[in-house]
């Protein structure tokens, strides 16, 4: 589903990542974060694919409601069971959403 954004200027947290075998939990812990980013104050919304390369993008609407996120303990935890654990590797990017359109 293309998440319902509000008009610009919004920001968008690019997660792109190539797994491991390793599941351990995974999916159960995918299954919560973006329960638990949902109730986060600024979520805007999110949009996720994988075919081998994966990539999520959550919008937020500011950078301090993207540091919240990122200094979440839950979260927090997360991330490092993903760098030991769930991924080969992982990038984060965050942009200025200035322009969208359908």
């Amino acid at each position: 589903m293309i998440a319902q954004t509000p008009g610009p200027p919004y920001y968008a947290v690019i997660f792109t990542s190539i797994r491991t075998d390793v599941d351990d939990g995974y999916a159960e812990t995918a299954r919560r974060m973006l329960e638990l980013a949902r109730e986060q104050p600024g979520f805007l919304g999110e949009e996720s694919a994988r075919d081998g390369l994966g990539i999520t993008v959550s919008y937020w609407e500011s950078e301090e409601a993207i540091r919240n996120w990122k200094n979440n303990a839950e979260h927090k935890l997360a991330r490092e069971k993903g760098r030991k654990d769930w991924y080969e590797a992982c990038k984060t990017r965050v942009c200025l959403v200035q322009r969208d359109y359908d």
